[in-house]
């Protein structure tokens, strides 16, 4: 499951240091960060790394306005994947999108992933080996490798972790006194769950932010529903394109990456 309903404010947001070719800009413009020009849209990197990790299945979760980008994944449809969509009527949140994709996932585990991140082979390929729930926790020092800046990282939520290495707690906007001495681990959106995950969805109330929190969906499947999330440590980057100022150093990043679509 890829979400790629969200707006793209960050995406649109002008910049007077990036440099961007007219149809990048354009891309920019319009919000959808899947189809930025990276090389090639950058969804089919994505998409070539699922498929090299052995999924074949994909949903891509959509806003109403999103034809563009579900013209495109139609082209490329039926190669190494199926892919189909769910739209998310309105941007109520991250857990909000996840309940619009209810009917693809059914009673089958599976793994979600944001549309403007590009995940290491070893965390994706990690995620389908196990057989419940589980969180991608990326250490610091490998998200470092990336082209993600050290200030960014520092607002990250943080994960905290038992000593079964079970996630216990998401951190969103820590203050300097919730950082662990030792090794500290960050969410980069890259889950693996099983369906109790839309029960806690359809449960939780609205944030303050008028959403639909998906931190607050896995704490509720933690607290609730005795839902165990395994943290699978990630030692490597993860590629980061929410604004136009990360266009020039993703393009150069993924140069050299091969596209089997």
């Amino acid at each position: 499951m890829i979400l790629a309903a969200g707006r793209g404010t960050r995406m649109q947001r002008p910049s007077e240091t990036a440099l961007l070719s007219d149809e990048q800009r354009k891309v920019a413009e319009s919000g959808v960060k899947a189809l930025m020009p990276v090389g090639r849209p950058f969804i089919d990197y994505t998409l070539s790394a699922l498929g090299n990790a052995g999924y074949r299945k994909v949903c891509i979760v959509v806003g109403p306005g999103h034809q563009t980008l579900r013209d495109h994944c139609d082209a490329i449809s039926g190669g190494r994947f199926d892919i189909e969509f769910a739209v998310q009527a309105e941007p109520l949140g991250t857990a909000n999108a996840i309940a619009a994709a209810a009917a693809f996932a059914a009673y089958d585990p599976f793994l979600m992933i944001n549309s403007d991140n590009y995940y290491p082979q070893s965390a994706l390929t990690g995620m389908r080996s196990l057989n419940g729930s589980a969180v991608a926790a990326f250490t610091t020092e490998g998200i470092a490798g990336g082209n993600i800046p050290a200030e960014r990282v520092r607002n990250f939520a943080l994960l905290k972790v038992g000593v079964d290495g079970s996630l216990e707690r998401v951190i969103e906007k820590p203050d300097p006194s919730q950082v662990p001495v030792g090794q500290i681990l960050v969410g980069m959106n890259c889950w693996r769950f099983t369906p109790t995950i839309f029960e806690a969805c359809r449960s939780i109330p609205l944030s303050s932010r008028k959403e639909y929190e998906l931190t607050d969906a896995v704490a509720y499947s933690i607290e609730r529903l005795n839902e165990r999330f395994e943290a699978v440590v990630v030692n490597e980057p993860v590629l980061d394109l929410s604004s136009q100022a990360d266009v020039a150093e993703v393009t150069i990043r993924l140069a050299n990456v091969e596209v089997r679509l």
